[in-house]
């Protein structure tokens, strides 16, 4: 399910699995994936849970069966840390890209992408630094404002609390638009959020029951 928004003039769908599709490129916009987060905690001697990068990279084919993709764009942290090198990460990963190994990727690096290093060369990803500009989008990791574009921005996983009754509330990932700085959500699972909040120039779009929706 998809939410369709004008920003800049372009046509933008909020996708419910947490990416945003620009129809007019045929263009896939990810924001932190964080592949391989669960086993560089598990180097660690963490417990944590197993499977998130193939449960990630389902949800990425499930969207590029759905829609015309010409271009995927990740807008940065692909790789969580040094750790993220693991056999079984990249092995999952290099099998992901050899079912779409003629569609182009690029990738803008982040904070983590930094530490990770750049993911392996036989993923054919083509990697460069923020920000990268496209229409009237500077498409970044960190979510600074541009001198002449509006920025699609990751880095800070945004989520919105819903507040009912008494103390019930419900935390769900969001995006953000903004007047010149917008947030996408973040893509991988196991990924934790910040709070966000609404004002005059803030709009929020939650994320639940596989839907997107408007906070009035």
């Amino acid at each position: 399910m998809h939410y369709p928004v004008t920003l800049e003039g372009e046509e933008l769908w909020l996708l419910a699995d947490k990416a945003i599709y620009w129809p007019a490129r045929q263009c896939l916009l990810i924001a932190d994936a964080h592949f391989g987060k669960a086993s560089a905690y598990r180097s660690l001697g963490q417990p944590v849970p197993q499977g998130t990068t193939t449960e990630n990279l389902h949800r990425l084919d499930r969207l590029l069966a759905a829609l015309p993709c010409a271009q995927v764009i990740f807008l940065g942290d692909f790789l969580h840390g040094p750790g993220s090198h693991a056999s079984g990460t990249l092995n999952a990963l290099r099998s992901w890209r050899v079912r779409h190994c003629e569609l182009p990727m690029t990738l803008i690096r982040g904070n983590h992408d930094k530490r990770a290093g750049d993911p392996p060369a036989d993923l054919g990803i083509d990697v460069v630094s923020e920000p990268l500009l496209m229409g009237p989008f500077a498409l970044q990791h960190e979510p600074d404002a541009h001198t002449s574009h509006h920025v699609l921005a990751g880095h800070v996983h945004p989520v919105y609390r819903l507040r009912g009754k008494g103390r019930q509330h419900l935390r769900l990932p969001c995006f953000q638009l903004g007047a010149r700085v917008s947030l996408l959500p973040a893509f991988g699972a196991f990924t934790g959020g910040h709070p966000v909040e609404q004002d005059n120039d803030r709009r929020i779009f939650v994320i639940g029951d596989h839907q997107v929706w408007p906070v009035r």
